[in-house]
């Protein structure tokens, strides 16, 4: 029995392991928008990035420079995602949705700002997928598709 544990405590040390539910810090690059803008000129951030590791982001929509940066988020399957009102807006993308995986990965990203309230921000609903290389991002009456700059991640 000692010997099963210990074996297994050095394998997942040495053995890669990767997280896949909350898979978000990479180089997101913005495809393109679906919807209706209301202000935003959408042409010019299609091509942008959105960058996120450790405490960090830096990006078109979101920055966060170690100033206590931190996120949850929330597991959907695609059935339960399109029948939630809130994302209604991603209707139009059901067919990669369900080519992307099972479930959906809806994030709140917020930053504290050093405890400064004028530079407190919240990046809300980052999506992505199991696929972990589309994103989406809910703005105004659309979304921004985004795609993960590495490529597919192997699972």
């Amino acid at each position: 029995m000692r010997i099963t544990k210990l074996f297994a405590t050095v394998a997942m040390t040495l053995l890669p392991f990767t997280a896949q539910a909350d898979y978000v810090d990479t180089t997101w690059v913005v495809i393109g928008f679906k919807g209706e803008a209301w202000y935003a000129n959408t042409s010019a951030v299609s091509g942008s990035s959105q960058r996120f590791y450790k405490g960090e982001a830096a990006g078109v929509f979101y920055q966060c420079d170690y100033a206590g940066q931190s996120s949850t988020y929330t597991t959907y399957t695609v059935n339960e995602f399109l029948a939630n009102k809130e994302f209604e807006l991603l209707k139009p993308a059901e067919a990669i949705l369900r080519k992307s995986g099972k479930n959906i990965y809806v994030h709140r990203i917020t930053c504290n700002g050093n405890d400064n309230p004028l530079k407190r921000k919240v990046l809300y609903p980052f999506i992505t997928t199991d696929d972990r290389y589309n994103a989406y991002y809910i703005y105004e009456g659309g979304y921004f598709s985004l795609i993960n700059k590495l490529g597919p991640q192997k699972k």
